[in-house]
Order: C-alpha cells, then sequence, then structure tokens
C-alpha cells in the first residue's frame, strides 16, 4: 500500500523541516545538538500538524541513528522493551513517543533509567503544556521546547516541494496548481502541513486530467478537498484583506455584529491566527487606554485561543470582540509615540539636558552630568517641576488625552493637576 503524500514528505535531514527557525535554524539549540552530534532527549508541544515528527525524523536522518515511533497511550510496555533491547545492540535509538503526556507509571519508570544512559534519546510529542500535563520525573530529564505555528508561506512551501519531488512527492505527475487554490490549502488547515499534503493528494489523486494528461487543480477543487469554502476567490487576494480590513474597522466603530460577522468569516476561512493577530492590534490601536483592562483580556483570551486550536478557540475569541467593539476607544498612546517619532525623523531631538545624563561613572561630575537632579520619590505626590525634555523641545506636548473612559480620564486629570503645578 503506498503511504501518505503527508508521510513520504517527512524530513530527512535537518535543512528540510519547514519553520521552526527558533530550534532549527543556523546556531539554535536543536541544530547545534545535531551538528555536535550530541543529543539529549526533548519534548516538543504545539498545535497538530506543525512539525513535532519532522524534526525528529530529521534529527534521525541528520545524525544517521536508528529512528523508532511509539505512543505513549496505545503502545505497551513490551513494545518500548523491545526498542531498548535495539539501543543496546546498535548504541543509541531515537525514540519519538506521541502523545508522551499520556505515558502512565510503569512505563515511565522503565523508561527513565535509559534515558539518564543515553541509549534511549526520547523525542516526546504533545499538544498538551508539559509544565502542567508531564510528570516532573520526565521533565527533569529532557529539554522542553515550545514549537510554533506555521505561516502560510511556510505551508505554501511545504506544498510546492511536494509538487515538485519526483522521488518522494507529486513531481512525477504533470500537475498545475492556480495560485488561489494553493494559497486555500494553506491558509484553510490553519498551519497544519499534514492537513494541507493530505487534501492536495486528494485533489491530485481526485481530478481527472486534461486531454494532454495535465491535473489542473482549481479553487473550487481546493474547496471540496478541504472542506471549507476559501475566504479569497480573486488571485489578487483583494477580498481576503477587506474582510481584515472589515474586521478591524468594525470593532473600532463599536459595532459588535459587523464585528462578530467578520470573526466568523475570517475563522471559517480558517484564518484563526490572523484574528488572533488583528485583534490584539485593535486591542492597543484602537481601545488602548480607553479600556486598559480590556486590552489586557484580549491578550488573555488570544493565548487561550492559540492553545485550543478551532474550534475551541473560537469562544475565548467571542469574549474579545463583544469586550472591545463595546469598550470606550482611545488612539492617544501611540498617536503620541507616532508625533515623537516624526519630531526624532525630523532631525528635532536636541541634547539632553546635564541633569539627566548618566552619572555612573569617574569624571561625569567634571562634565556637569548628573548635577542638579531631583529625585521624584523625595517630593509630595512623587513630583518636583524640572526639565526633561531637550531645550529644542522644551514644552512640547505629545500626549493628549482621549475624552473616553475613566482610566484614561483619571491620566488626563493627573497631566492636568502636573500641568497647573507647571504653570
Amino acid at each position: 500500500m503506498k503511504q501518505p503524500l503527508a508521510y513520504r514528505m517527512r524530513p530527512v535531514h535537518i535543512d528540510e523541516v519547514i519553520g521552526q527557525s527558533h530550534l532549527v535554524g543556523e546556531n539554535k539549540i536543536i541544530r547545534r545538538m545535531v551538528d555536535a552530534k550530541m543529543l539529549s532527549s526533548m519534548i516538543l508541544y504545539g498545535p497538530p500538524g506543525i512539525g513535532k515528527t519532522s524534526i525528529a525524523s530529521a534529527i534521525a536522518g541528520s545524525t544517521h541513528s536508528a529512528f523508532r515511533q511509539l505512543n505513549a497511550a496505545t503502545d505497551t510496555k513490551k513494545d518500548l522493551q523491545i526498542v531498548v533491547e535495539e539501543a543496546k545492540f546498535s548504541g543509541q535509538v531515537i525514540l519519538l513517543l506521541d502523545e508522551v503526556h499520556r505515558l502512565d507509571k510503569p512505563k515511565q519508570d522503565f523508561l527513565l533509567p535509559h534515558l539518564e544512559s543515553g541509549q534511549v534519546i526520547l523525542i516526546g510529542a504533545t499538544t498538551e503544556n508539559p509544565y502542567i500535563s508531564i510528570s516532573p520525573a520526565i521533565r527533569s530529564r529532557t529539554q522542553i521546547f515550545e514549537l510554533k505555528p506555521l505561516t502560510t508561506d511556510d505551508v505554501v512551501l511545504a506544498l510546492k516541494r511536494a509538487i515538485g519531488d519526483e522521488k518522494r512527492g507529486l513531481g512525477k505527475e504533470k500537475i498545475t496548481i492556480d495560485e488561489d487554490a494553493l494559497l486555500h490549502f494553506a491558509r484553510s488547515t490553519m498551519g497544519d502541513v499534514r492537513g494541507s499534503l493530505n487534501a492536495l493528494e486528494l485533489a491530485a489523486l481526485s481530478t481527472k486530467p486534461d486531454p494532454d494528461g495535465t491535473i489542473r487543480i482549481t479553487l473550487n477543487i481546493a474547496e471540496e478537498c478541504v472542506q471549507k469554502k476559501a475566504l479569497v476567490h480573486d488571485k489578487n487576494g483583494d477580498a481576503h484583506y477587506d474582510v481584515i480590513s472589515a474586521f478591524q474597522k468594525s470593532i473600532r466603530g463599536s459595532d459588535v455584529d459587523a464585528s462578530m460577522h467578520y470573526l466568523a468569516r475570517l475563522l471559517e476561512a480558517g484564518e484563526l491566527l490572523i484574528a488572533c493577530r488583528r485583534l490584539i492590534v485593535c486591542a492597543y490601536e484602537d481601545i488602548g487606554l480607553g479600556n486598559p483592562q480590556a486590552v489586557a483580556r484580549t491578550v488573555l483570551a488570544v493565548q487561550a485561543a492559540e492553545k485550543l486550536g478551532l474550534p475551541e478557540a473560537r469562544i475565548p475569541l467571542a469574549n474579545a470582540v463583544v469586550d472591545l467593539a463595546l469598550s470606550p476607544k482611545s488612539n492617544s498612546a501611540y498617536l503620541a509615540l507616532d508625533s515623537a517619532l516624526a519630531d526624532v525623523r525630523a532631525g528635532k531631538s536636541g541634547e539632553i539636558p546635564d541633569n539627566l545624563r548618566d552619572s555612573h561613572y569617574s569624571g561625569a561630575n567634571k562634565l556637569g552630568r548628573g548635577i542638579g537632579y531631583q529625585y521624584p520619590h523625595d517630593f509630595p505626590d512623587h513630583w518636583v517641576k524640572q526639565q526633561y525634555l531637550p531645550d529644542s523641545l522644551n514644552n512640547r506636548r505629545y500626549y493628549e488625552p482621549a475624552a473616553t473612559g475613566k482610566y484614561e480620564q483619571a491620566l488626563a486629570n493627573q497631566l492636568q493637576r502636573r500641568f497647573n503645578k507647571d504653570s
């Protein structure tokens, strides 16, 4: 029986791993282990389909080590014994243990001494937080690495490799794929390379070739094979960016129903990561100091959504959308920074006042550094009148409080009190 495309396209060398550059990139820790041939047991955790098995396979291939794969939930202690016996015979075996968080105590107790001896290099794979779900005994003998969700570009690269690879992929077939179909495969599976490759293979095998033998994969075919409608129906992707734009503008405009509608369109198209990123941008750009607690809650909601994945991710995101859409709005903080940036870029910097300059070195007093600086905590209300801006910008105002939200009104009152004292 022919193995699935996703299985055939697993990396056989560390250079073939897609994404995870923080672990396998040049001079990063897993790359260093492979280059030095100094492997240690590790736990890889993250959402399904983003490369846990691929990294284990690539490590084995790059180091020419024996590689075995078991499942902590379904395979038995006897299966582990077979791997250990092989390790004793060959010197070392890399064991990929799926669902490592479900490793029971008898299996764990059996494995521990072999991990300590280095005969078995355990690569545990889990979608659960290992700091919560994995026993301290295993954690103390492994390094824990979090895998990051793959980007659309990462998945597109994996698909293109599969289409062009004549040995392991679909390269022997005469395949053309429309750009919007390729993007739909990549986007609709939410960074799951395995799911994208499975859908691509189904499309290639189930599409009737043209008279010249060409298998042409269109967006409609991609939608059928993924069973999700595309958010984008034009090659340039305008509709895709229109939905993202409408999503943020609806939140900014306090239309909670429209905001929910566009969130639904993003999630139905598999754009969980884009929805999450856009919500954080909205929180800081459009709500900001109008309701800082809603901003903090949004960050927590996004973190929960990324951990949960769809479909459950929709629950914290729905809460965040209602919270942001109906919150007081303020963009005063980032407008203040943009105004300051404009001055700096225009060359309006000026000399830092001497009393603010660093005075923690020998000879600073002779240069007048730090002399005359007044420590605000030594004064009532922890404030004292003194100049902080350069002379050329003295009395320049960047921050103008918005007139919405109790929190920013409190900031405005504080600013006004300081201004009155300063006058």
